[in-house]
């Protein structure tokens, strides 16, 4: 028997069996449970009091939430239209007016400056990495809180910064050579960034803090100081022999450790045994694109783990050196000054946490009208009654503040909502006006064109913009199907909307007076094994005027921080906010094709390069419930993957199919090759479960192949929809 790919499970809806009823909505009993038994104790907020306000207010606002999402598919339809209708058409003004006219480009208002107050120094203050993880894996989530501080050493040994030529390659035990290299990098950063009087930081013996000042032994006998004394900030130890010295550069603390009996300290002319720099200046934990949540199960899980980062308690059981230990958040950091007087530091980043749009729903709650909750509307109520325990401890915010990132939001409509709910959850859990702060993604079409208008709606709780190329080139794409057949994939990055894109979202951000008040962040580095090429290439962010940066693990973050101490960015954003605005009409432009004349070979290899993508991530969120991970590419280079990449893949080539540049022949036989690929790239995980051997049952593999097939009628050309169907029809099989 086969199936017909083109026919979906979509009679599946994994429905709550046991429920608890608040007037006529239904709430799954072990969510009501988790909720009452372990995030209200000690909140002072009463159970019966709290559900009976939050479902007033989610059956309000679910109605407002459809009519957002009707308007979508209504422009989508009109500019579908459009392009139909006038084929040929570059005219950019007519297509620009048409756009205006229908209310996809809304008139841009008087100038104006945020007026965000309470907002943490990491998120005003202090330019650095941000690191993003999946909230539903307590190890990543405590590795991420955990990545304020790292180690430079560790992160240019254990990567390809350090080469393995010449014996310095990696091995089981330490490698004295390789060693040899980290000492050298080492030391380089610190001549640059923190340089000398005199000589250099090869020729340091011993240091010791006289004068209420550093003083440094050279190896001629003689002293020397850094040439900006104001960079020295504290010690631990003895005046005259000191365990560690705190520096600072840029808002950004670098600890260098002595310790003349560790493996590398006791070789070292000064001892030195480690570069302790701060790094995930602030982190998102993520409830979105990452994780692969679809019930009140997965949701219970995520939230749990949310819950433990607010109250300090989250731990996590692992495996190190053949030992097990327990991962626990790190403790603040303690130094004393040159005066001896006690100097706290941060030990963990500054924790955001990414809600989920406006889109999805999720059957932990059935509202009134017996639709679905819309899921982001649960996860403002439910994830900022968890940090209600964080304003006693301030563990994490210090100024009272709870950050919420909303993505995928379209335009200033869905801002205002987003706006909307989040008074609704103030006004129910009785916190002051704009104690949650909100962080809007900019990446989708409409929010990018309206970003102004779009911050106006939210000005007096903004504190984070960001641009993420992966879904803006996903709603580039479908937003503009009928366009045309798109561009290569990898030329992309090349086209004129991309850059203006980039620059427009700093720009506008300036302009709205972010500077010192609030983060202009950029996209994610996606290859976590390509540190050298990271290096190389990402200081651009902090260049562009971005205080932040997405970087995918704790590594990352460590080797990227040093770009922040080579770049002030504030001064930076000083030099940029004089240039001319970027030019919308380059962000009009839309990357398709012109009579393209490709040949079967390169449009197969294009297709097969986003078919063993789409599998290679498809497989895992289907089979293993695993939302984010670094799957090995048609080349076999490990790379992040989660669904904002998927939704470039299948929309790609779901493009190309609408404009006949394939066949859906060609790319079912590219897909069943790419299945047997991705099994193989698989063959060592023993959870992995096979889907070449089985097409016909294999619920990833008909996840993968709807998701191209169908994906012109997906809502924006998201992927959750048809993502949640099968996973849902996974758990229950």
């Amino acid at each position: 028997m086969t199936f017909n790919i083109f026919s979906p499970f979509y009679g599946f809806k994994k429905m709550a069996t046991n429920t608890i009823g608040i007037g006529k909505s239904l709430i799954d009993k072990n969510l009501h449970d988790f909720v009452n038994n372990e995030i209200i104790p000690g909140t002072n907020i009463d159970p019966n009091t709290f559900w009976k306000e939050f479902v007033q207010s989610a059956n309000q606002l679910a109605s407002k939430n459809k009519i957002l999402l009707d308007k979508r598919d209504e422009l989508q339809k009109k500019i579908d239209a459009w392009h139909i209708e006038n084929k040929g058409n570059n005219n950019l003004e007519d297509y620009k007016s048409f756009l205006k006219d229908i209310g996809y480009i809304v008139e841009e208002q008087e100038d104006f400056q945020i007026e965000t107050s309470n907002v943490d120094d990491e998120i005003c203050k202090i330019a650095g990495p941000q690191l993003v993880v999946p909230i539903d894996n307590a190890r990543y989530a405590l590795n991420a809180a955990n990545a304020r501080w790292g180690s430079l050493y560790d992160a240019f040994y254990g990567t390809d910064v350090v080469g393995n030529e010449d014996g310095c390659e990696k091995t089981e035990t330490y490698n004295p050579k390789r060693g040899e290299q980290v000492i050298h990098k080492g030391r380089a950063f610190l001549n640059q960034i923190f340089t000398l009087e005199k000589q250099s930081w090869n020729e340091i013996t011993n240091f010791e803090i006289e004068n209420e000042n550093l003083t440094i032994h050279l190896s001629d006998k003689t002293k020397t100081h850094l040439k900006n004394k104001e960079k020295f900030i504290g010690y631990v130890g003895e005046k005259k022999k000191p365990k560690s010295i705190l520096l600072k550069n840029n808002f950004l603390h670098v600890e260098i450790k002595i310790d003349a009996k560790h493996v590398i300290g006791k070789d070292d002319k000064a001892n030195i045994s480690d570069i302790i720099i701060e790094s995930a200046i602030s982190t998102i934990m993520d409830l979105e694109d990452s994780v692969a949540a679809v019930d009140a199960e997965d949701k219970i899980k995520c939230y749990r783990n949310w819950l433990g980062i607010t109250k300090g308690t989250l731990q996590a059981k692992m495996k190190k050196n053949g030992k097990e230990i327990i991962r626990k958040l790190n403790t603040d950091r303690e130094y004393l000054n040159s005066k001896d007087e006690t100097i706290k530091l941060h030990g963990r980043a500054l924790i955001l946490l990414r809600n989920v749009g406006h889109l999805m729903k999720n059957p932990a709650i059935t509202l009134d009208d017996g639709g679905e909750i819309p899921e982001g509307i649960m996860d403002g109520f439910i994830t900022t009654l968890c940090a209600l325990h964080d304003f006693k401890n301030k563990l994490n915010s210090r100024k009272g503040s709870v950050y919420i990132v909303k993505p995928k939001m379209h335009g200033p409509e869905e801002v205002a909502f987003a706006d909307e709910i989040f008074s609704h959850v103030e006004k129910v859990l009785k916190l002051k006006p704009n104690t949650i702060k909100i962080g809007i993604m900019d990446e989708e079409r409409r929010t990018t064109v309206n970003l102004k208008e779009c911050i106006r709606k939210a000005k007096k709780r903004i504190v984070f913009i960001n641009t993420g190329f992966l879904d803006r080139t996903g709603d580039e794409m479908h937003t503009s199907f009928e366009a045309g057949p798109m561009i290569f994939k990898g030329e992309m990055k090349k086209s004129k909307w991309l850059m203006a894109y980039e620059n427009w979202n700093v720009d506008i951000g300036l302009a709205c007076g972010f500077s010192g008040k609030a983060q202009i962040g950029k996209g994610m580095w996606a290859m976590p094994d390509k540190m050298q090429d990271m290096l190389d290439q990402k200081a651009s962010h902090p260049l562009a005027g971005a205080n932040c940066a997405w970087v995918p693990s704790p590594t990352a973050a460590t080797l990227h921080a040093t770009h922040y101490h080579k770049i002030n960015v504030f001064e930076k954003q000083k030099e940029l906010s004089t240039r001319s605005r970027a030019n919308i009409d380059d962000i009009l432009t839309i990357p398709v094709a012109d009579r393209p004349n490709w040949s079967k070979e390169e449009i197969k290899k294009e297709i097969e390069n986003n078919a063993q993508g789409i599998l290679g991530y498809v497989v895992r969120w289907i089979d293993q419930g695993v939302g984010c991970s670094k799957v090995p590419d048609i080349n076999n280079v490990g790379l992040m993957e989660d669904r904002a990449t998927l939704r470039i893949s299948s929309q790609h080539i779901a493009n190309w199919l609408h404009h006949e540049i394939c066949t859906k022949e060609k790319v079912m036989e590219i897909m069943k090759k790419m299945a047997k690929v991705v099994d193989g790239q698989n063959a060592s995980d023993k959870n992995y479960i096979t889907m070449s051997d089985k097409l016909d049952t294999s619920i990833a593999f008909k996840a993968a192949c709807n998701l191209i097939f169908e994906g012109k009628q997906q809502p924006s050309g998201y992927t959750e929809p048809l993502l949640h169907l099968r996973r849902l029809e996974k758990k229950a099989s």
